[in-house]
């Protein structure tokens, strides 16, 4: 660490913001809690509790996300659409950090470059909604909103928002960061032996026998280097992992953000990268104003309604002084809406010479509806707009510097096709997101070898 970095800088703060000046602004999706006084209470405690990263790891991946901007690391965003309190258990974690080890190995190998590992969890327990309601046999509940919120069953009780869901949050986003760190620290990501990261079904994978060829390549690799030195390379059996969420509740971001010792600004100790969603990034909203104050670096989702002078507008308020490592745009355009959608973004950003960080969710654009209800994702839609992304990336002179997925460690039939060919008939075998469809084993570390391809020549 910089010694510079642990001493107060001198900043353009912004002005006119405290951690609570959100709440003079209009706050899309958030739930509506009946009781004031125990939300009150909630809030209180919350903020009373410690935090969940530190400030140094912040500053770190912010480092990390500048390097990325300069095309010198390359940036994979996953997890779950939405966690669900009754998933933080030992299993689902660590095959949930396992598809990540083994989809950042490939993109090692393949890139030639370092990936910053972002985990796409320890948090992400709250989802915005198309509805505030859902009616099903005549009868009117509010929406399921995340286990942040409230819970799925379709019930009066269960569908009331509770402010001791925040307490939970907290609780389990706690106990999953800290058995990552755990597995981390003790060695779970020793890249002497990645063969350590298989999940028990690998074996069936029809690009088993791919990955392992990979595998064997980057073990004969770190022999070499230490026959060469004569001493074991031991920085190798750790990596830097960080987490993010989706800032959407902000009563619980807000109780989270807190001034620490010999650092100027706030920070949002909640996680090391929030988001804002593409539903709540409007001009002059909540979320931006609550956004633009903290000192962690910050995302934002672009989908294909967006125009430049809105988006050029969101950057002065999200990064007005330019600062390295500040600001990632993840566009979501879809694979038929991408050709169209990103070029005049592209633009406009260059043109204006700002200093971004540009992301491709390839998920959220291509979700849709079958028949009888199930919700979807054509995996070769997903690869199509990744594939696209690139090169319209190439065309503008612009740098697609990561990707943003939802997936799973789980042999889930979710999204259809990939190297199984799930057709719909599948996608009831397997089915078991709350929220929205996620690839899973196979097709995630099919799209990293699609990446390495595209990009990795």
């Amino acid at each position: 660490m910089n010694a510079s970095e642990t001493r107060p800088q001198p900043v353009n703060l912004p002005q006119d913001w405290t951690p609570a000046s959100w709440q003079r602004r209009t706050a899309l999706q958030q739930p509506v809690y009946r009781d004031p006084i125990a939300l009150g209470a909630a809030l209180e405690q919350l903020g009373r509790l410690p935090p969940l990263v530190t400030s140094w790891e912040i500053l770190a991946l912010k480092r990390q996300i500048a390097d990325a901007q300069e095309g010198r690391r390359f940036v994979l965003q996953g997890g779950d659409c939405a966690e669900s309190f009754s998933d933080c258990e030992s299993g689902l974690i660590s095959n949930r950090l396992k598809v990540l080890l083994q989809m950042s190995v490939v993109l090692v190998y393949g890139l030639r470059l370092p990936v910053v590992r972002v985990g796409r969890f320890a948090g992400q327990y709250a989802k915005p909604r198309s509805a505030d309601t859902e009616t099903r046999d005549g009868v009117t509940l509010p929406c399921y909103r995340g286990d942040l919120v409230n819970a799925p069953a379709f019930t009066p009780a269960a569908r009331e928002p509770d402010p001791q869901r925040l307490i939970e949050g907290h609780a389990r986003s706690a106990m999953t960061m800290n058995f990552v760190r755990s597995l981390i620290d003790g060695g779970f990501a020793d890249l002497h032996h990645p063969e350590y990261w298989n999940l028990d079904w690998m074996g069936h994978s029809p690009l088993a026998a791919e990955y392992q060829k990979t595998v064997a390549a980057i073990g004969d690799g770190v022999r070499f280097m230490e026959t060469l030195s004569g001493t074991p390379i031991h920085n190798l059996n750790r990596i830097d992992f960080y987490t993010s969420h989706e800032a959407l509740l902000l009563h619980y971001e807000e109780a989270l953000t807190r001034q620490v010792p010999r650092q100027w600004g706030h920070f949002n100790l909640s996680t090391h990268f929030p988001w804002i969603g593409m539903r709540t990034a409007a001009d002059g909203g909540a979320h931006l104003e609550y956004m633009r104050g903290i000192r962690n670096p910050v995302a934002v989702k672009v989908g294909p309604t967006v125009k430049p002078d809105e988006l050029l507008r969101l950057i002065d308020v999200l990064n007005p002084d330019d600062e390295p490592g500040r600001l990632t745009l993840i566009h979501r355009m879809g694979n038929a809406k991408i050709a169209d959608g990103l070029p005049p973004l592209l633009d406009a950003v260059k043109r204006d010479g700002r200093r971004v960080l540009w992301v491709a969710d390839p998920m959220h654009g291509n979700t849709e509806s079958l028949a009888n209800g199930v919700k979807t994702r054509r995996f070769a839609n997903v690869c199509g707009e990744v594939d696209q992304a690139f090169d319209i990336h190439a065309a503008a002179g612009t740098r697609l510097g990561g990707v943003h997925l939802e997936l799973t460690g789980e042999d889930v039939t979710e999204c259809m096709g990939g190297a199984r060919d799930l057709t719909e008939t599948d996608l009831a075998r397997a089915y078991r997101s709350q929220v929205d469809p996620r690839l899973n084993y196979e097709q995630s570390l099919e799209l990293a070898m699609l990446i390495v391809r595209k990009r990795g020549g």
